[in-house]
């Protein structure tokens, strides 16, 4: 059977915001999918796109240029690309930049960066992982020395996701390398006409290969001292923190779309693929494998509309949002692979949606913090 789905936090304005989103996707996004795989990114006149029909930063408030939304229009954004397995553009990791900057950044900070990246004129990008520093950020070895007016940075980054495309790429860094996560700070940087910068190599991932994932390097890269992020030194671990529910939502939001996407792709392969002269779909196997997915992705569903109402009211926890992360990505993973056996051999090909959509799940399961961190994140609450 199709699943049918009203969400807990939808309504009648939510809804036609869909389907603007949603022609947007299938209409603009979807035909060119095909050649950013092949180039390795989607390019700034998509984004610049999306700006000017205002589905970027659809929840950031209109008085810093965004559509004054909330969590459900950026939801509703990422749902209808996960569903489509559309990677290439990610619109979240770009909405979280731009979340950092809304509640962390001083008020010059907000009015100078969220305007542009509103209108897909800057694409955000957040530095974290090193090749020696992922899961453990304290480790992180990109510092920042001030230097007058400025601070002078030196480090490399790595598996940045909108790397490559980035015009904002929010840099975390050591400002004091004796202080371990008190030393921690964040510097917004401007990479056009940025000496120093250097956006390295296309990384040749496993999925997600229209997504722009790239190595950055950072050698003597001067930063106007105003760029530090909320203007005080040492608050970069406390910044990452803070934004966790938010972050790890969306990855869970993502992976039942994905889910979604997939089962109906898959329910009308087996209608109408023929196997022992009847529909696959008729085969008892096949039947019973689509009600074990389908039983997992309605308790997902329920899951994570619960978990968007608790954001929305403001109490969803870090932990709660650690099992959507946690139950999504795992989840996603198991479905997409049960799924993608029913395609039998088109389900091994790249031309075939499930095939990307489950090379695409695996990386779910690790960036945003691994299910492993996931898991201690939660026992410490339990």
């Amino acid at each position: 059977m199709p699943l049918q789905f009203q969400r807990s936090w939808s309504d009648a304005d939510l809804d036609a915001w869909r389907d603007s989103v949603s022609r947007f996707v299938a209409h603009e996004m979807e035909p060119g999918d095909a050649e950013a795989r092949k180039r390795g990114h989607v390019g700034h006149a998509l984004w610049q796109r999306a700006g000017a029909l205002g589905f970027l930063c659809a929840d950031i408030p209109q008085a810093y240029g965004g559509g004054g939304g909330d969590f459900r229009h950026q939801a509703v954004l990422d749902e209808e690309m996960a569903r489509r397995g559309l990677s290439g553009m990610s619109a979240s990791v770009h909405a979280i930049v731009a979340h950092y900057l809304l509640n962390h950044g001083t008020e010059d900070q907000k009015q100078r960066w969220l305007p542009r990246m509103a209108r897909g004129e800057l694409v955000g990008a957040i530095a974290m992982t090193e090749p020696g520093a992922g899961s453990d950020l304290q480790g992180i070895r990109t510092r920042a020395e001030r230097d007058g007016d400025h601070y002078v940075l030196h480090g490399s980054k790595t598996y940045i996701t909108n790397g490559f495309l980035a015009g904002l790429v929010l840099v975390v860094c050591k400002t004091d390398a004796g202080q371990g996560a008190k030393g921690m700070s964040i510097l917004v940087v401007e990479t056009q006409d940025c000496a120093g910068f250097q956006v390295g190599r296309i990384l040749d991932k496993l999925g997600m290969h229209a997504q722009d994932t790239s190595e950055l390097f950072f050698d003597g890269v001067r930063v106007p001292a105003g760029h530090l992020l909320g203007g005080r030194e040492g608050q970069g671990f406390y910044q990452l923190m803070s934004d966790l529910p938010y972050e790890r939502l969306i990855i869970g939001v993502v992976a039942q779309a994905a889910m979604e996407g997939a089962y109906e792709d898959t329910l009308a392969w087996v209608r109408e693929r023929q196997a022992f002269g009847q529909p696959l779909a008729a085969l008892q196997n096949t039947r019973f494998k689509l009600a074990e997915v389908a039983t997992q992705i309605a308790a997902g569903r329920a899951f994570i509309d619960r978990c968007v109402d608790q954001l929305l009211a403001g109490t969803l926890d870090t932990a709660t949002a650690s099992m959507a992360k946690l139950w999504g990505s795992e989840t996603q993973c198991r479905v997409l692979d049960d799924l993608l056996q029913l395609w039998g051999g088109a389900g091994y090909m790249q031309e075939t949606r499930v095939a990307r959509m489950y090379a695409d799940a695996r990386v779910q399961r690790i960036y945003g913090g691994t299910s492993e961190i996931m898991k201690e994140v939660i026992s410490r609450a339990l």
